[in-house]
Formats: C-alpha cells, sequence, structure tokens
C-alpha cells in the first residue's frame, strides 16, 4: 500500500472521528438546551414565600435566555466553543441549584462565560483577562460562594461595551487569595445604549439585594464611572463571612 494511500486513510479516518465528536457534542448540547427550557418554564412560574429565591428566580430566566441565544448563535462554529457551553449549561442546570459552591467551580464557570462571549467579538477587539488565584487556599476547593455571583457584572461588560471605537476595551481582573474573592470588570461605555437605565435596573438591583441577603456587611460592590469608562467591583470576604457563620453556628 503506497505512503499516499495510507496518508489518505488516516486524514478519512481523522475526519471521520472529528464529525462524531461534533455530532455528540451538538446533540449534547441539543439535550441541555431543551433542560434548560423546561427549567425556564418552571422558573418563570414558580412562586415562592421566601426573598432570595423571588430574586434568584428573576436572575437565572435572565441567564438562561442570554446562554440559549449564544447555543443557537454559535453552537456551530467550533468544538471549543461546544464544550464551554456545554460547561456553562451543565453548571447553571445542576451546580446553579446548590446553595453554595466551590471557588475554583464558580471561577471555572465566570472563565467559560468570557470564552463564551468572546465569540461574539472581532479578532482586533482589546479584551484582557487577568488571573490570579491562589489554589492553595484552604477554601479554594470549600462549597463557600454563592453560584452566578459574577454573571451581572461580565454580562454587562459584553453587552454594553463600545465595540465600534478604536479606543474599545473590556478588562476583567480575578482573583481568589486569602479567602477573598475579587472580580473587577472595566469597559469603554456605548453611547448607542441605554446604559444608564441598564445599569440601574433589575440586573443591578437583584445582584445588591442577593449580596445583601447572602453575605451582609462581608461584601462590597463598587460602580464607577470616569471619562466614559465603566468600573464594577466586586469584593467577597469568604473567609471572614465562613468565620463569623461558624461562630453563631
Amino acid at each position: 500500500m503506497s505512503s499516499s494511500v495510507v496518508t489518505l486513510l488516516i486524514v478519512c479516518g481523522f475526519l471521520c472521528l472529528s464529525v462524531a465528536y461534533l455530532a455528540f457534542r451538538l446533540s449534547r448540547i441539543s439535550r441541555l438546551k431543551r433542560e434548560a427550557e423546561i427549567r425556564l418554564d418552571q422558573m418563570e412560574r414558580l412562586k415562592d414565600s421566601t426573598q432570595l429565591p423571588r430574586i434568584e428566580s428573576r436572575l437565572n430566566p435572565h441567564l438562561f435566555k442570554n446562554i440559549l441565544n449564544s447555543i443557537q448563535s454559535h453552537a456551530y462554529q467550533t468544538y471549543f466553543a461546544l464544550d464551554k457551553l456545554a460547561n456553562v449549561l451543565d453548571y447553571i442546570l445542576y451546580e446553579s441549584q446548590q446553595q453554595h459552591v466551590k471557588p475554583k467551580e464558580e471561577i471555572d464557570f465566570t472563565l467559560d462565560l468570557i470564552e463564551i462571549n468572546k465569540i461574539k467579538l472581532s479578532p482586533l477587539f482589546e479584551l484582557e483577562v487577568i488571573t490570579s488565584i491562589d489554589k492553595n487556599d484552604p477554601l479554594y476547593y470549600q462549597p463557600v460562594i454563592a453560584p452566578l455571583i459574577s454573571v451581572d457584572l461580565i454580562e454587562n461588560a459584553f453587552k454594553h461595551a463600545d465595540f465600534q471605537n478604536d479606543d474599545a476595551f473590556i478588562s476583567i481582573n480575578l482573583s481568589f487569595k486569602d479567602g477573598v474573592y475579587h472580580l473587577k470588570v472595566s469597559n469603554k461605555n456605548s453611547n448607542k445604549s441605554a446604559l444608564a437605565k441598564e445599569k440601574g435596573g433589575i440586573g443591578t438591583s437583584t445582584l445588591e439585594q442577593r449580596l445583601n441577603l447572602l453575605y451582609g456587611r462581608h461584601f462590597k460592590l463598587e460602580r464607577i464611572v470616569e471619562d466614559n469608562v465603566y468600573i464594577a467591583i466586586l469584593k467577597i470576604d469568604l473567609g471572614g463571612f465562613g468565620a463569623e457563620m461558624h461562630t453563631v453556628g
């Protein structure tokens, strides 16, 4: 058998495996999408008597809609996108139903969410993502942080960034050290969107209510506008919060 025939067989085999893998990932995405749509319908109908579940029922459907839109727009582009979409949907459908998750899980979810949003950007767009994670921190693998706590800041940056100007940018700084979860998101404002209204709308008020109910004095959320640049900073002292809960208990 000639080398060219062998090469052709290898290429054909690789293509077959690639198609099979893509079909598998698309099938999984389709299943997760159906589950998400069912969960979305259930949550929109749900009427709970406690304040926090009501707040979360407003947050999660909004997130589901954005993720489903991303699936429809980008699921057929790359294996990488399919993996990230599947990871994000897994987290939303299953892990986010827990009262607390591990910082590692929330950070992985946040980075996957950023990767999904990157698909929509031009290769020339300035996106800076800086992470500083202490994986040796005792709390890194402990269920101490509320799930989906990063969504509002990340999605607002991609939703309201000015993608038309040459100086447009998004900067995301994510760190976890000494039991402190820190997320700083900056973006150049777009004059074409109702930014002020959106930033003061349901998403923003929901995040503040949720943080207040969950962490009390152990969090700090700042929003700053400087030279048409919007800056959001979230800091949660999980170590201090956990110590206080342990003392009370």
